[in-house]
């Protein structure tokens, strides 16, 4: 890897963009984080339903689902609102599908009970890796408002039994890079999104998922290599991120039916 290669926003292959939480950032929904990753600015919520999808009723088990929307003023040009067109559009359920199903690969639904969890992550600025950011907050948020439920006595112990966190990875110039910004990402010759989960309790760090594509230029197996040892490089310290966070519970709050 070309160590001294200059990016556009200035930083090395290797490093992330500057990236923070702010918990509760609402206060209505059961968990609330502002994620802020360089110019990406996403919006996560978790709102808990005493209930469960009907197919799921008796099961025994809960379920958590996500749901994702970019704001009209979140990039250059105006947005226009899915719900205003009646139809979300392929990316928009491609994005929530991945988000859902990230989570729930982290929680143990039994624990959980017949209730659902829907994690809603509206981005209020993109500037490229939104899904990654959604997972990464929503995981947050997810977390926040089944410590509040252990907290109100509904459930005895948090359902998260590992961490949850994505990044993207790409070629640019050549170059393998972590977390790309729009202006890298628009132009790469491969883009890939990692999903990787961390056991709260300690131990090896395992894949969710991996979303790679080659634009116009296939890539070799030494370089998908290359590319997930920079991704899994990122994704420890985004976990470090969320580690710290996480080492002071939530306030208490009442939780609404």
């Amino acid at each position: 890897m070309e160590e001294h290669m200059t990016r556009p926003d200035g930083r090395t292959p290797d490093q992330l963009r500057p990236m923070s939480f702010q918990r509760d950032f609402t206060e209505m929904s059961a968990g609330s984080v502002l994620v802020t990753v360089g110019r990406t600015r996403v919006l996560c919520t978790a709102s808990i339903d005493e209930d469960v999808p009907r197919w799921m009723k008796g099961s025994g088990k809960g379920w958590v689902t996500a749901e994702y929307s970019m704001l009209p003023g979140s990039s250059p040009e105006r947005v226009d609102r899915e719900a205003a067109k009646g139809k979300q559009s392929g990316r928009t359920v491609e994005i929530q599908r991945l988000i859902g199903r990230s989570l729930r690969v982290a929680c143990d639904m039994r624990a959980l009970g017949e209730r659902q969890v829907v994690v809603d992550c509206d981005v209020l600025q993109a500037d490229g890796g939104t899904r990654t950011a959604s997972i990464c907050g929503g995981f947050l948020a997810l977390h926040d408002a089944l410590t509040r439920l252990v907290q109100s006595g509904a459930i005895k112990e948090n359902p998260l039994h590992s961490y949850v966190a994505a990044i993207s990875v790409g070629v640019c110039n050549g170059v393998p890079v972590l977390d790309l910004p729009y202006v890298e990402d628009s132009t790469a010759e491969v883009d890939m999104n990692v999903v990787m989960l961390r056991p709260v309790g300690g131990g090896e760090s395992r894949f969710v998922e991996v979303q790679g594509t080659a634009e116009g230029v296939a890539f070799s197996r030494n370089e998908l290599d290359q590319l997930l040892q920079l991704a899994d490089s990122g994704l420890h310290r985004i976990f470090d991120l969320q580690s710290g966070l996480l080492s002071e519970a939530p306030p208490a709050r009442p939780m609404s039916r």
